[in-house]
């Protein structure tokens, strides 16, 4: 056999190789949802113990979140210290944070959303707020992260207060 025709039977064995190997499954969608829907639950359940860090380990470096009243929170240090101070406030005021419904839920490849409904109940179980949510997440290593996290109650804003007069 000839060099060159050794070269090319290489190149087809190599070519033939690459072809018959097996190619990764593609992502179960479904089972990537419920890996959503299930870390939302792991968040209420860090917000309920008012463990900052824990929410804050939710949420990619550079994170934003957007809650309502408050400017936006940028990253996950400061994600998490904010997060800690409300879970901590709400608790000391007697109420509870609850996940209400998941209302819908996505995934394209590495990307994902998750949107749903929560009430905010005293210790009585009287419901004083309710309202939805919305994330969106990034898989990196397996892990899905907040990359955008906001919410808004079904209240309507506070009135604004009257004018100062002379």
């Amino acid at each position: 056999m000839s060099k060159r025709a050794a070269r090319l039977f290489a190149a087809c064995a190599v070519l033939a190789a690459i072809a018959c190997t097996p190619k990764p499954a593609p992502p179960d969608a479904a089972a990537e949802e419920e890996k959503l829907r299930s870390d939302a639950m792991v968040w209420f359940d860090h917000f309920a113990k008012a463990d900052g860090p824990a929410m804050g380990n939710l949420y990619a470096e550079d994170a934003l979140l957007m809650p309502p009243g408050h400017a936006p929170v940028q990253g996950r240090a400061a994600i998490s210290e904010f997060l800690g101070n409300e879970a901590a406030g709400t608790k000391s005021a007697g109420l509870s944070l609850k996940n209400k419904d998941v209302t819908g839920s996505g995934v394209s490849g590495e990307t994902g959303w998750i949107s749903g409904t929560y009430e905010v109940v005293d210790t009585s179980g009287t419901v004083v707020d309710s309202g939805s949510y919305l994330s969106v997440h990034h898989k990196v290593n397996g892990q899905w992260l907040y990359i955008r996290d906001t919410w808004n109650s079904d209240k309507p804003p506070a009135a604004a207060a009257p004018p100062a007069t002379k």
